[in-house]
């Protein structure tokens, strides 16, 4: 596989504001809860019947899937199948009483939110959520798969060339001077 292109862009303008290991535990931690609170709501609508029935949850999982092929199709596939094990656990949370899985969506969803403050706070970096928040939805999940593959040591090539390319625009950013 080669490291450039959108998944290296991708990766490098994450993981810069992502260095700090407990900001990195937290976002482990924060980004499937926060998916799970928003997973929630989308089991309260459902497609088809029986076996082929699905909810807007699915189709969630299923869009960032597709996206996420598009950069590297190991990490998609991992993705997938952590996201319909996440999915397949909102759904049952779902059918508890509104006011119950209601209540559990918005503390997930809050609380995943809070310990990504948190975790920024202590590695002093803006959030990538504030600068741009679409961008930041739509890669944490990703990145969270790409941090578990690096904590289990996989693809250690990819992971140097990812520091190596945040070492160079830092390098370039402070006009050559390195800190």
């Amino acid at each position: 596989m080669r490291s450039d292109g959108k998944l290296m862009d991708m990766l490098t303008g994450y993981a810069a504001a992502h260095q700090h290991p407990f900001n990195i535990l937290v976002h482990l931690i924060g980004i499937p809860i926060i998916m799970l609170g928003v997973l929630i709501p989308l089991t309260w609508v459902s497609i088809g019947q029986g076996a082929a029935e699905a909810n807007l949850g699915h189709v969630l999982v299923f869009g960032f899937f597709m996206f996420y092929m598009t950069l590297d199709q190991i990490f998609a596939i991992v993705f997938l199948i952590l996201a319909l094990l996440l999915a397949e656990l909102a759904k049952h949370i779902g059918v508890l009483p509104i006011a119950t899985s209601g209540g559990i969506a918005a503390a997930a969803f809050f609380g995943g939110y809070a310990l990504q403050f948190i975790g920024h706070a202590v590695e002093k970096s803006m959030p990538v959520l504030v600068k741009h928040p679409i961008q930041a939805n739509l890669a944490a999940p990703f990145f969270t798969i790409v941090e578990i593959f690096k904590l289990l040591r996989l693809r250690t090539a990819l992971f140097d060339d990812v520091q190596r390319e945040i070492a160079s625009q830092r390098e370039a950013s402070a006009g050559g001077v390195v800190e």
